[in-house]
């Protein structure tokens, strides 16, 4: 049997302007955006690490220096820190990213897509599979990461894989949207893929996520595409023609996604992984119950 190449790189774009978070993310990009006290970019650099990454490559544009930044050693804070004792936050700041995780960059000059974003990375990634992550999906899964999962899943099977969840049917026009074929052991591939079908010409309810394990040949399917949905080089119309003749497994992760994309999802993901921390749980707990108190009260009380 061929010994598998181990999937060790992972592409971020990250260059995005983040319009539904506007005016915050006119000088914030919305992957700096915190989750209670961390962005949102380092839950999906914590994800892959966890599932055995080595290389980090963000696709970024100009402007967007604050991740640049975020990801770089900051000698004088570490220093302060160390003055001050206080070595729970050096500690905190210096493994942001371990030592031996190599952090790379490129820039996407022109805003064509999520494929175009890819693409921009091919020199970076070179002829070896690769991740994919989208900082905004933020998936909080009960034991291993879903890009763990995805590994796991690809050494098993040898094929690249999309995570994919149950959407409300009037959503797809929101998602990549996929159809499924199940082999003899019970794993389901994917058949085919649309991106943002209306409701009526969906094959499923099957909505892509943010994660993607691919094979290089992606690029040269990328290089070819036409603009599609929204004038933007569709990732879901190369990986369509990648089907022709490169099994993907359809990837329903355990774990909760939490779009925060939108307002309402980036809210949510803030009060669940805040109930997580033991020093804020009591006091939002008693905030919450003061507000459903008042809330309840009938007018005149």
């Amino acid at each position: 049997m061929k010994r598998l190449q181990a999937i060790r790189k992972a592409v971020f774009p990250v260059a995005g302007l983040g319009t539904r978070f506007l005016p915050a993310t006119k000088s914030i990009p919305k992957e700096m955006l915190p989750i209670v006290d961390k962005p949102l970019i380092q839950y999906a650099v914590d994800e892959a690490v966890e599932a055995g990454i080595d290389t980090l490559i963000f696709v970024t544009n100009r402007k967007k220096r604050a991740i640049l930044d975020y990801f770089a050693a900051d000698g004088d804070l570490q220093t302060h820190l160390q003055a001050q004792g206080q070595h729970a936050l050096f500690t905190r700041i210096a493994d942001i990213i371990p030592a031996d995780i190599k952090v790379e960059y490129v820039i996407q000059e022109q805003a064509l897509g999520l494929g175009h974003a890819v693409w921009c990375a091919r020199e970076l990634v070179g002829d070896e599979p690769f991740a994919v992550l989208l900082a905004d999906d933020l998936i909080r899964s009960p034991a291993e990461g879903c890009l763990q999962q995805m590994v796991e899943a690809w050494h098993a099977t040898g094929a690249g894989s999309i995570g994919v969840e149950e959407i409300p049917p009037a959503m797809t026009g929101r998602y990549g949207i996929v159809s499924l074929r199940s082999d003899s052991d019970g794993r389901d591939y994917i058949r085919g893929i649309v991106e943002k079908p209306a409701p009526a010409d969906a094959p499923s309810n099957l909505g892509v996520v943010g994660r993607y394990i691919l094979p290089a040949e992606i690029f040269s399917l990328l290089a070819s595409v036409q603009a599609g949905v929204g004038g933007e080089i569709q990732l879901t119309d190369a990986i369509a023609a990648l089907l022709g003749n490169q099994p993907l497994l359809a990837h329903a992760f355990a774990g909760v996604r939490y779009d925060c994309g939108s307002r309402q999802g980036f809210i949510q993901a803030t009060v669940d992984y805040a109930l997580e921390h033991e020093e804020l749980r009591d006091g939002l707990l008693q905030h919450f119950a003061k507000l459903t108190h008042n809330h309840d009260r009938a007018p005149g009380d």
